[in-house]
């Protein structure tokens, strides 16, 4: 196949494996864009996001936004559904190198490396942009079962709200999913970036009777593909969920 990825289902309220498949899932990279659920509740947690519409910032010039729907005034839901990446670094630089180092830390997210990209001092506003930061499909597993049962080292209102904000999906069958997408370029062989090879995330929990499940999807590019391996990521999984168990 063109691609390698891993597949993890995991029962929300024992932390039991239902499914795992593929080669990926105990290997580290980049969060991308999945690490704006972390960001959401390190915002909710520091007030400086407020609500699922409070803080309105307005797009600026300076942020040179590639897409479209980045162009304009974004509040919390929005930027969780568009993926904004400038609202996440104002985010970021609002709460300061030291209370996102603390963050990062008590939510034992990945190698906790938030050094940014080697020689740059841009850890604050890049680090999980294929950058130092690093979380393997087991460990993004983790942390979201620690979301859905208020365990993170977060006020409980704050990791409500963010569960209360993260784009949902229909999928077949009567499941609910909550997640978030993550697209990123993956490191090549001379450790710079190569464009054309992505990866991509999907995050989140699946609910159709009570009985929710993690699902974590990561997948590889081996070739150029155009569309978004985090959407392709998002997509497939819905699309491949099993029957809800009764």
């Amino acid at each position: 196949s063109a691609e390698r990825r891993c597949t993890l289902i995991v029962d929300a309220a024992s932390g039991a494996e239902r499914a795992r498949e593929g080669t990926l899932c105990d290997e580290r990279t980049s969060p991308a864009s999945s690490f704006k659920i972390a960001l959401s509740v390190m915002g909710f947690d520091s007030g400086i996001l407020i609500d699922q519409t409070h803080p309105v910032w307005p797009y600026l010039e300076e942020y040179r936004a590639s897409r479209p729907a980045w162009r304009q005034s974004i509040d919390p839901t929005l930027w969780l559904r568009e993926s904004v990446v400038w609202y996440s670094q104002k985010l970021t630089r609002t709460m300061g190198l030291e209370r996102f180092r603390r963050y990062v830390d008590g939510f034992a997210y990945g190698n906790r490396d938030i050094s940014g990209d080697a020689g740059k001092q841009n850890g604050l506003t890049n680090a999980w942009l294929s950058s130092s930061l690093q979380i393997s499909p087991v460990e993004q597993a983790a942390f979201l079962r620690k979301l859905l049962h208020d365990q993170l080292p977060a006020s409980q209102e704050a990791q409500r709200k963010t569960r209360a904000t993260i784009a949902t999906y229909q999928a077949k069958n009567g499941w609910t999913v909550h997640g978030k997408t993550g697209t990123g370029s993956q490191v090549g062989a001379n450790g710079t970036l190569d464009d054309s090879r992505q990866f991509g995330w999907f995050v989140g929990w699946a609910d159709a009777n009570g009985r929710p499940l993690i699902v974590v999807r990561l997948i590889k590019d081996d070739a150029a593909i155009e569309e978004s391996a985090g959407f392709r990521a998002r997509d497939s999984l819905l699309a491949e969920l099993p029957n809800p168990v009764k």
